[in-house]
């Protein structure tokens, strides 16, 4: 595979390595960006895998609570711009599809696009119509319902972009929006260390066993090391073990108990997480139909 400055680019802005570096392990790994940074890692020639979403399209994420409070609907619509996010067209047309989905609990998007809206119309309908009076594309991306009858669901939004809903058994509402509010802003992955997939722990101990043995020190010492960092991985990708935002002396886990609270489970939504946007090259651009017209 021909190795890209672009490639090389986004290598260099996830593990702040020199650039010859991250051409050298694209080259050996076919251009694989994560198996790069894994043997980067691996090889200590990574400072840090800032492995967090390229938000690469713009649109609304919302969140309606039922009026018990024991269940909500998380969507997320993406448009082409910010503009036309904050169109108070589109913004009606999110928070209609938000109460569609809270509604009835739709299985899929294409259940979901054939439900009616107010207006009797569908939504796909609605979408279709919008797309064209806006003049953008527009899609309704995702949704998921989180309820729980013995938990009380509590949200938090930080503007349009970000949405967290956590329901959480005991505690109030002030620490039920603390806890959200923690977690729009901190990504835990899951709830607890027995929740982290058998995969993510294997492959991480891997990586940091390699990591360990480069520093030649006895097997015995190399296998505390690893247990060590594991520990501090643990803390970091888990909610429970996270230190709280807004008191980093204490942890969520110390925040709960105190609260006499607990956490069953969250959902967090980012707009365009996981969307590689295009990005456009205008000088190429520009030569290229340049030369097409002599």
């Amino acid at each position: 595979m021909a190795i890209t400055a672009a490639m090389v680019k986004e290598l260099r802005e996830r593990t702040g390595a020199g650039m010859m570096d991250c051409k050298r392990v694209l080259v050996e790994t076919d251009g694989d960006l994560d198996a790069a940074i894994d043997l980067m890692r691996k090889s200590g020639a990574a400072k840090a895998d800032k492995k967090s979403s390229r938000v690469a399209a713009d649109g609304k994420v919302v969140i309606a609570i039922s009026e018990t409070g024991k269940d909500a609907a998380i969507v997320e619509i993406n448009c082409e711009t910010d503009f036309v996010a904050k169109d108070e067209n589109f913004v009606a047309f999110v928070d209609a599809v938000a109460a569609r989905v809270l509604a009835d609990n739709p299985a899929d998007i294409a259940a979901l696009s054939s439900l009616p809206l107010d207006s009797g119309e569908s939504v796909e309908e609605v979408r279709t119509e919008l797309v064209a009076k806006i003049g953008e594309n527009i899609q309704v991306r995702r949704f998921e319902l989180i309820a729980n009858e013995n938990a009380q669901v509590y949200a938090y939004s930080h503007g349009v972009r970000i949405a967290v809903a956590v329901a959480l058994i005991g505690g109030d509402k002030a620490l039920g929006k603390d806890i959200a509010m923690h977690i729009a802003a901190s990504r835990p992955l899951c709830i607890a260390a027995s929740d982290v997939p058998a995969e993510n722990l294997e492959k991480e101990k891997e990586i940091l066993t390699a990591q360990a043995e480069g520093s030649g020190k006895p097997a015995n010492i190399i296998e505390k090391m690893v247990e060590g960092r594991l520990r501090k991985y643990l803390s970091e990708i888990t909610l429970l073990g996270q230190d709280f935002v807004k008191n980093p002396d204490v942890t969520i886990e110390t925040l709960l108990k105190n609260g006499d609270a607990e956490v069953v489970s969250f959902i967090r939504y980012e707009v365009g997480e996981g969307i590689e946007k295009k990005q456009e090259d205008f000088a190429a651009e520009v030569m290229a139909q340049v030369g097409q017209s002599n």
